[in-house]
């Protein structure tokens, strides 16, 4: 065969093994303002480079752009958000990405060649982010996002791996729950009597739900007479206004036997409502939200806790909890009575017994007492 022969056309590209065993094709896109672009295939066998080499091709002769080596890491993970992760997330998770991706990504790695990105690159950014003050978990954050978006360019073959894979993130210290003592507990409830939100707080210990969970529940998911609700969406705030969204995990869709204080709580709950449904007349919005303004709108969270929470507290002489300490009060309520740790992850919505165990380790010990003491008197020991 001579050698002209052996040469490849204008375009075909050329495919070798490289030094660290894995191959590469190579995919010439000619000339752009004075500089030779090239477009990199990466693969664990010969074969699968060459498959990835005639899909280039093919789109390439059929208009379509391929994109060359020369793409920022910026202008990848930009494109990544416009269509993959759009498509894929919620929209304040979406939100949340963007800023994170604006903030702290495109600052320091953006201008990098993502072919060239390497893992000590990012090992840095992570190390300036902390410097200037970012916590760990934040960082964290930061590391999942990057590492998802570096998951899709392996996928479309514009990285051979994954260099996100080879740096470790720093472990955030593992937050404490801060439940309320039953002393406070009953001064809380005390203190919420005669509030036009005081159901909203007996639920929120009653059941473990969620503050979004609880502004997104309506009369429709619940059944007062068999004592009975639902948990099938949340309320969120994005930049576009107010959204339902349903739970992330299917664990988060759930049913909740509520106790007789919390029905009788949303008995009385219902009553003040249907009053101030009359007092709005054509300005209330019928959403059939179980917690709503004064004109059946959604209540933003942060009047909730601004406006009615704190004030409570403040009221009732106790300590600024977070709101979410109710949550993790009727959890830690639970486990003390030795209700099953898997019921309580059911009534919680987490996705694994595991969370539940780890989130409310600091209750364990006196579980485990009481069950060595049952123990005792079962073998005769006590």
């Amino acid at each position: 065969m001579s050698t002209s022969s052996k040469k490849r056309g204008q375009n075909e590209g050329s495919i070798h093994k490289r030094a660290d065993g894995r191959w590469v094709a190579i995919l010439s896109l000619g000339y752009r303002n004075g500089k030779r672009h090239r477009k990199y295939i990466y693969g664990a066998t010969r074969r699968e480079v060459q498959e990835g080499l005639t899909k280039a091709l093919r789109d390439q002769h059929q208009g379509l752009p391929i994109v060359p080596d020369q793409q920022t890491v910026g202008q990848f993970i930009d494109h990544w958000m416009d269509t993959t992760c759009r498509h894929r997330v919620r929209e304040t998770t979406h939100e949340t990405y963007a800023s994170m991706i604006r903030n702290h990504i495109q600052p320091n790695i953006g201008p990098v060649r993502l072919s060239k990105l390497t893992p000590q690159q990012i090992n840095s950014m992570y190390e300036t982010l902390l410097t200037k003050g970012l916590s760990p978990r934040s960082v964290m954050y930061v590391h999942a996002v990057l590492r998802s978006a570096l998951k899709q360019a392996v996928r479309w073959n514009l990285l051979a791996r994954n260099p996100v894979e080879a740096v470790d993130p720093p472990r955030p210290a593992r937050s404490q729950a801060a439940p309320l003592s039953p002393e406070q507990v009953s001064v809380f409830l005390e203190a919420t009597k005669g509030d036009r939100l005081s159901a909203l707080y007996t639920l929120a210990l009653a059941t473990g739900m969620r503050q979004g969970e609880l502004l997104g529940l309506r009369w429709s998911d619940i059944d007062l007479e068999a004592g009975q609700l639902r948990v099938q969406r949340q309320l969120s705030r994005t930049k576009k206004g107010f959204a339902f969204t349903e739970p992330k995990t299917a664990s988060g869709r759930r049913a909740i036997v509520l106790p007789r204080i919390a029905t009788a709580g949303l008995v009385s709950h219902r009553a003040r409502q249907a009053e101030e449904r009359l007092q709005a007349g054509t300005e209330w919005s019928d959403l059939d939200l179980v917690f709503a303004n004064h004109w059946g709108r959604p209540i933003e969270r942060q009047n909730l806790v601004k406006r009615s929470f704190h004030p409570i507290l403040q009221a009732a002489g106790l300590p600024r909890f977070r709101f979410h300490d109710l949550r993790h009060t009727s959890a830690t309520m639970l486990l003390s009575q030795n209700v099953h740790p898997k019921v309580v992850q059911e009534r919680l919505g987490h996705s694994q017994i595991s969370v539940t165990m780890d989130t409310y380790s600091h209750v364990m010990p006196s579980i485990q007492r009481d069950a060595a003491e049952k123990l005792d008197l079962a073998l005769g020991g006590g």
